[in-house]
């Protein structure tokens, strides 16, 4: 069977890493396409997955608007010469919208729920759409719901088990605690009117955390000079072996508070619009902290002391108790992929 993958964002990468693989175990041809994203190439290369570039980020929704004309043409010319069995991605928007003008069958995968442009253009099209139980706006009657997150489907201890001796290679302190940051540029479809961090804030946070600590700062734009010295400059394949060494992880992005919180590491999600996943996490395991009133720079600083003054012992615990109560991701994914694709076969006969 022939599968094409759509990659359009760096945490897709990681997504399917496994996925294709238990897919082409199985004795199925893959084909990846992918989008000019931050590190997403990059990552693709590292990891030695082929993959076929078909455009590039658009800025704001005129450029979005641009480059979905773009990619969706010539995502169309690839499905016409490959002829897959079944298209998949992570958010899905331009697998779904040539999946139905094609009639090859879609499998979506989503967690995002304040992306309203995007899945208002995605889910009426899409044939399959994934999401974890915990995902809390509204789904297409062809929905599939499980247990579990996004970021076990690489990150789960049957996949993963983190390196020191990588942490300590690509940014991690030898002596003492690592603090791991993370600030977003918000020209993502669900960025949209979003605001992020301001310097003075991300600036205070560091001068907290550096009387603590080793501070890393992951970012996809520019850093203000006083602050470029704590860029992280580790490999893109390495950054989860570091943040699985550090003791904290603070930032605007949720896949990256999520994947702390599924490695066991106490996490802060610092934004002003929250995600289904991230709320479970607190409410269910205690591994994160939510804060979206970021003008009011006490309760940031309330939840770092609340973290840091946990025993260290606990946060292991709770992340014991999450996987207890979650799924292994990546074989049930690339179930949901055959079988769509299986079904839509007898469908057609």
């Amino acid at each position: 069977m022939r599968v094409l993958v759509d990659i359009c964002h760096p945490a897709h990468v990681h997504f399917f890493r496994n996925i294709t693989g238990l897919l082409q175990d199985r004795g199925h041809d893959i084909l990846i396409t992918s989008r000019q994203k931050e590190i997403a190439l990059d990552l693709l290369d590292e990891l030695k997955l082929e993959h076929r570039v078909l455009s590039a980020e658009g800025g704001g929704l005129l450029g979005l608007g641009q480059e979905l004309l773009v990619r969706n043409r010539a995502l169309m010319r690839i499905v016409r010469e490959f002829r897959p069995a079944v298209m998949a991605a992570v958010g899905g928007i331009f697998v779904a919208q040539v999946g139905a003008v094609t009639r090859v069958p879609t499998v979506v995968f989503y967690d995002t729920e304040n992306a309203r442009l995007q899945n208002l253009l995605t889910y009426p099209f899409a044939g399959r759409v994934v999401a974890p139980r915990c995902y809390r706006a509204w789904l297409p009657r062809r929905n599939i719901r499980y247990d579990g997150y996004h970021e076990l489907a690489y990150l789960h201890p049957s996949l993963f088990t983190p390196d020191r001796q990588v942490a300590l290679a690509n940014g991690l302190a030898p002596e003492g605690e690592t603090y791991f940051l993370r600030v977003v540029a918000w020209q993502a479809n669900h960025d949209v009117g979003e605001r992020g961090w301001s310097p003075s804030l991300l600036a205070d946070v560091v001068s907290y955390l550096a009387d603590y600590g080793r501070v890393l700062i992951s970012a996809e734009g520019p850093l203000p000079e006083m602050l470029e010295a704590y860029r992280y400059r580790g490999s893109p394949k390495a950054v989860h072996d570091v943040m699985a060494h550090c003791r904290l992880f603070i930032g605007e992005s949720a896949t990256m508070a999520s994947e702390s919180a599924v490695l066991g590491v106490p996490a802060i999600y610092a934004a002003h619009t929250g995600r289904g996943y991230t709320d479970e996490q607190e409410a269910r395991y205690g591994l994160v902290r939510n804060v979206r009133r970021l003008e009011e720079r006490a309760a940031l600083a309330q939840a770092i002391d609340a973290i840091l003054s946990e025993p260290f012992s606990v946060w292991a615990e709770r992340r014991r108790r999450l996987l207890d109560d979650t799924i292994e991701v990546a074989p049930f994914a690339a179930r949901c992929i055959e079988d769509h694709a299986s079904s839509r076969e007898r469908e057609a006969c």
